[in-house]
């Protein structure tokens, strides 16, 4: 794969941020996808919201599988490690990545084929170990690189560029992960920055797998009238269910919040997630409630988007693994080898 390098001018009176750098500083590569693809916006997207939350380029690390989703990665953070791995198979990666080193922040890019095909049994095995990362599917409804056959996540009743039909019942990423106990669930379209990039820093502050499914319209094989992933028709059909922000840990902040228009989610690590109703009746905490909505919306042809489900208790890979609190790759050889007599001890209970 072929990489342009962006050229790095510096410009006097850049903005930078908490730890001293520019935006410019959290990009990657010159984007090699067609002009107008949504996957470049999501990228536009990531490098604001890494950028505001002040994440050192050393600790985050990007992975991805196969597809034009997963070029994304060399788009954004130049300074982080990476990986690109087979088809379908990022989140192996990105589980083995991030039991060495839970230090690490987790960024995996995934496409609907990439997660909801070939990837399908991963992406249910990396929910259910609640694997700290940010798990991002673009979401186009079509195979772009082999020209524009329908995905696992093209709805019933669409067309394709040339006009075919879809007669299969489509996979509902978002919808699938809830059902299956993601601990974080949310939808973004990518042309809505303003609510993207506040959608990606929650995701990426939540102590678990947090699955953003984005609508992410392919523009030379599925922008056209009969879409259901398109820009026009997402506009059109967009609903938000909740606008998320976050409060970076501070100092002790005093507000009252009046019943019906906002719903603060404290998590771990000290920070707050913002959740501005738009329906006094949507609750994001109830996972029957978030799967009855979408259902109700979707019978409507609603895209609805927003954070739609969220449970902070449930304990990620590492507490369910009860591993060390420091990161298997600092421990010394002996620590993880403890030896032929440790393992004869063992064994004796197994008997």
């Amino acid at each position: 794969m072929t990489y342009l390098a962006r050229p790095k001018i510096e410009l006097p009176g850049q903005k930078t941020n908490a730890i001293g750098l520019t935006l410019r500083d959290y990009e990657g590569a010159l984007s090699t996808l067609c002009a107008g693809c949504g996957h470049d916006s999501i990228t536009a997207a990531l490098v604001q919201a890494l950028w505001e939350m002040s994440l050192r380029p050393e600790m985050l690390i990007k992975m991805s599988g196969i597809g034009c989703s997963s070029k994304t990665p060399a788009y954004f953070v130049h300074g982080a490690h990476g990986f690109n791995s087979v088809h379908g198979r990022m989140p192996s990666v990105a589980t083995g990545a991030l039991a060495a080193n839970r230090d690490l922040v987790g960024l995996g890019v995934s496409g609907d084929g990439d997660s909801l095909s070939i990837g399908f049994g991963q992406f249910g095995h990396v929910i259910r170990r609640n694997v700290n990362m940010l798990y991002l599917i673009e979401n186009n409804g079509v195979y772009g690189l082999t020209k524009g056959q329908f995905s696992a996540s093209a709805d019933a009743g669409s067309t394709s560029k040339k006009g075919e039909v879809n007669q299969m019942q489509n996979i509902n990423a978002v919808a699938t992960a809830i059902s299956m106990g993601a601990s974080f669930v949310g939808r973004g379209f990518s042309g809505d920055r303003e609510q993207l990039v506040p959608l990606i820093k929650s995701a990426i502050a939540h102590p678990g797998c947090a699955v953003l499914d984005v609508i992410s319209p392919c523009v030379t094989f599925n922008d056209h009238e009969g879409s259901t992933k398109s820009y026009a028709y997402t506009r059109e059909h967009k609903l938000r269910a909740t606008e998320a922000d976050l409060i970076p840990p501070r100092a002790e902040i005093r507000a009252s919040y009046y019943a019906g228009d906002t719903y603060p989610v404290r998590l771990h690590d000290g920070s707050t997630i913002l959740l501005k109703k738009a329906d006094p009746d949507y609750d994001p905490t109830r996972r029957n409630n978030a799967l009855g909505y979408l259902e109700r919306h979707r019978r409507h042809g609603e895209i609805v988007t927003g954070v739609l489900y969220i449970d902070q208790n449930v304990p990620d890979m590492h507490e369910q693994s009860r591993s060390t609190e420091a990161p298997l790759r600092d421990l010394p050889f002996e620590t993880l080898s403890p030896g032929r007599d440790a393992l004869a001890e063992l064994q004796k209970g197994m008997k």
